[in-house]
């Protein structure tokens, strides 16, 4: 970290690319040679990436170094990391914005048939200022989160004039093919335009670096302006002192807190006042999303349009940075829909899929990152989630539900490039969870060697301990989890919390330990329990307080005012098992096969054995429902799951919740799980799993019936609505995100087959 630490130069350094020669063969050989080095990272190369980037100053060698601290800061959450991230990227902006400029002014500088000159050095600047945004929106700073939505803003303009001379080019082709060779037939026009490289050039019209809207350049550069102009203003943080939850509350109207609405307000206003009617109009901007046509998506890397490296470096970053952005703003939790207003425009989630994909079939860095997060869409976003979209089998192409042939052949092509990354280990263990093969994900994440980047390593140890948890791998996952309190500094609290449920877990319910060795485990779970308060750290996310970290002091509280309210031993007044309930925040059943939910229900049904039982309180006995209920409906046994929510929990309100240390988020959870199971009893939700909960090959599945499954979707629709309205409760942005993906499948579903149900 510090041999990279030491390659930042706050004096001039940032202007050296505007003063070197920036002839064609030289940019080519910097740009190969930074790639070279910097896709080292994704090889667990990092000494090796280190060197070779220490060789080279190019703009194209400060962007693959800003690379390499923006992994380590956006694998790690750590602050050390971040601001060095931060001023990496800012030297990294800089050199690109200066190459760009004299580039323009250079007659040896590099002419792309399909670019703009100096495009390659804006596309470095828009990929800084992305990941300098994540940076500032994982910062704890709500004044830096803010400022990265400004940069977003920036980097989507650039990367949509860049996509609009893809757009061009693509449209000229065919017509240049047809006036050339007219006995050319269509199918082998993309491939071919019958022009030399000089002719393309000429044929083309000279761009400027501006989208098709003005005014949205100028929109931009007043942000710019504003933002420059506010650097030095105060700027209150959010005051979350009393604060359980994240801001997101899971109601997809609802707005940001009043503090920092207003926060936002202000700085809006200010810019329309500042800057007139050419100032900001977010409602104008709002309403279009990127103006990406088809391009040059549907050409590959063997395509001769990408015989120069230049324009391979251009088209595969401007898909991964643009997939990126559409993907990232698609996603952005509606209670946040201010900060939409200063990026200017809403994401196409579709549209940033695509071209991920797109991205990740170039064998270089940028396919690497689109691998990676495509791995994080799928094995994280989307397989946390329950209700998603239905695959459709008939188009390969599919970006909705989960394609699991094409993720299987895109790991395989990962784990080829890079066969000795710890990174692609960790989504080939996911990939077997998601399978339910959680001891087959174990034994991947077993095997011997260790990362050369801290952080990747904690992220190794970090999937390792939560597979051992959902697998009942009760001291594995201590081990594991205590493990992570060395590599990693994001949530300590939550290590220890988890590390002391495991061994309470051992206590509990190894039956083949002696009564000596269950003592230990005892003494070890409520040492680990009463320090877990003392870990919780200052750090943030957008101003606000971690959420589980808030969660981990409220349970040891809770649990220490019930050992006192009942003259009991501490562990004695811990109810339900919470480590079945933290496999149920992380979504842990979904990816556990029969045997391992059985021994879940096994567990549950030891609280109902306790002294106390009779005594609980409301909010442990619908614990208790929730958890069985999940379990009973990812067995498939979904009458009996739905009768356990109708006994009690659905009829129950907000109010029955609502008291100091209590836990409050079962009763929305319930109609979110009511309406899983409603989903999942849909005729073609079983044609594409199958009836049992492992689809057995002769199993004689049912036709599917619209008619049928559109009053289940009805349902769905009913429960999922409750759900989202339910007032503020704690972990609320966890169900939200759940809510928000399973409203979007439902409305794809609707679309997909109104045709059929009219």
């Amino acid at each position: 970290m510090h041999r990279v630490g030491r390659w930042f130069d706050r004096g001039k350094s940032s202007l050296n690319a505007s003063t070197q020669s920036l002839d064609s063969l030289e940019e080519s050989q910097n740009l190969e040679a930074a790639l070279r080095a910097v896709e080292l990272i994704m090889d667990d190369d990092i000494k090796g990436a280190e060197k070779g980037l220490a060789e080279g100053n190019s703009s194209f060698h400060k962007l693959a170094k800003g690379t390499l601290a923006f992994m380590k800061a956006a694998l790690g959450f750590e602050q050390e990391f971040m601001k060095e991230a931060s001023e990496m990227l800012y030297e990294a902006e800089s050199s690109a914005s200066a190459s760009h400029s004299k580039a323009q002014h250079d007659s040896r500088s590099f002419n792309s048939t399909i670019y703009d000159k100096g495009t390659e050095f804006i596309l470095c600047q828009a990929e800084s200022q992305i990941m300098s945004a994540v940076v500032g929106v994982l910062n704890e700073s709500l004044t830096e989160s803010i400022r990265g939505f400004y940069k977003l803003r920036k980097a989507y303009i650039t990367l949509d004039s860049i996509v609009q001379m893809e757009a061009s080019f693509s449209k000229r082709r065919p017509a240049r093919s047809l006036s050339s060779s007219r006995n050319q037939s269509m199918e082998n026009l993309p491939s071919s335009d019958g022009l030399s490289p000089p002719e393309r050039v000429d044929a083309l019209p000279q761009h400027s670096v501006q989208p098709a809207h003005p005014s949205a350049l100028r929109n931009a550069e007043n942000a710019d302006a504003m933002e420059k102009e506010e650097s030095d203003d105060e700027f209150h943080e959010v005051d979350d002192r009393n604060e359980v939850t994240e801001s997101y509350t899971g109601h997809l109207d609802t707005d940001v807190e009043d503090d920092a609405r207003t926060e936002l307000d202000i700085r809006i206003e200010r810019m329309n006042l500042t800057h007139g009617s050419s100032g900001l109009q977010p409602e104008g901007m709002l309403r279009r999303s990127t103006t990406i046509s088809s391009g040059l998506l549907t050409e590959g890397p063997e395509s001769e349009v990408f015989s120069n490296p230049l324009d391979v470096f251009i088209h595969s970053g401007t898909n991964l940075m643009s997939g990126l952005l559409n993907l990232l703003i698609s996603i952005i939790p509606p209670a946040f829909s201010k900060l939409l207003y200063i990026v200017g425009f809403r994401g196409d989630r579709e549209r940033g899929i695509r071209m991920l994909w797109q991205a990740s079939r170039f064998s270089n860095v940028n396919g690497a990152m689109a691998g990676l997060i495509l791995f994080g869409w799928y094995n994280g976003i989307i397989g946390f989630c329950d209700i998603i979209s239905d695959t459709d089998p008939s188009k390969p192409e599919d970006v909705e539900g989960y394609p699991a042939k094409r993720l299987e052949g895109l790991l395989l092509e990962m784990r080829r490039r890079y066969p000795n990354s710890h990174l692609w280990i960790v989504e080939e263990a996911r990939t077997e969870a998601s399978k339910r093969n959680l001891d087959n994900a174990l034994s991947i994440l077993a095997q011997p060697g260790k990362s050369q980047l801290k952080q990747i390593e904690a992220l190794h140890m970090f999937e390792k301990s939560l597979s051992a948890m959902h697998a009942h791998k009760y001291q594995l996952c201590a081990d594991s989890m205590l493990t992570c309190v060395d590599l990693n500094a994001w949530s300590r609290a939550l290590y220890y919390y988890i590390a002391a449920s495991s061994h309470l877990s051992l206590y509990r319910y190894d039956k083949s330990l002696s009564a000596k060795d269950k003592e230990k485990h005892a003494k070890l779970a409520e040492e680990l329990f009463k320090a877990a308060p003392t870990k919780v750290g200052k750090k943030k996310m957008m101003g606000r307080q971690l959420p589980f970290d808030l969660f981990v002091a409220r349970k040891i509280s809770k649990w220490e005012e019930r050992a006192t309210r009942w003259g009991c031993s501490f562990l004695g007044a811990i109810g339900v098992s919470p480590l079945d309930e933290m496999i149920f925040l992380w979504n842990g059943f979904k990816k556990m096969n029969q045997a391992q939910l059985e021994d879940c229900l096994g567990n549950l049904a030891w609280s109902e054995t306790t002294p106390n039982w009779d005594k609980e309180d409301v909010d442990e006995y619908a614990i208790l429902d929730i958890l069985k209920a999940v379990v009973l409906r990812s067995l498939r046994l979904h009458e009996d799951s739905k009768a356990v929510l109708s006994k009690k929990l659905l009829h129950q309100g907000a109010h029955e919740f609502k008291g100091v240390n209590k836990d409050d988020w079962m009763a929305p959870t319930a109609h979110h799980e009511m309406a899983v199971n409603f989903w999942m009893q849909r005729t073609g939700y079983t044609q594409q799993h199958g009836t049992r909960f492992i689809r057995d090959p002769a199993e004689q599945l049912p036709p599917v019936d619209l008619k049928h499954d559109a009053k289940l979707v009805q349902e769905v629709k009913v429960h999922l609505e409750k759900a989202k309205s339910w007032e503020k409760y704690e972990l609320d942005a966890r169900l939200g995100m759940k809510i928000t993906a399973a409203l979007a499948a439902v409305k794809r579903w609707e679309q997909r087959h109104a045709p059929a149900l009219r």
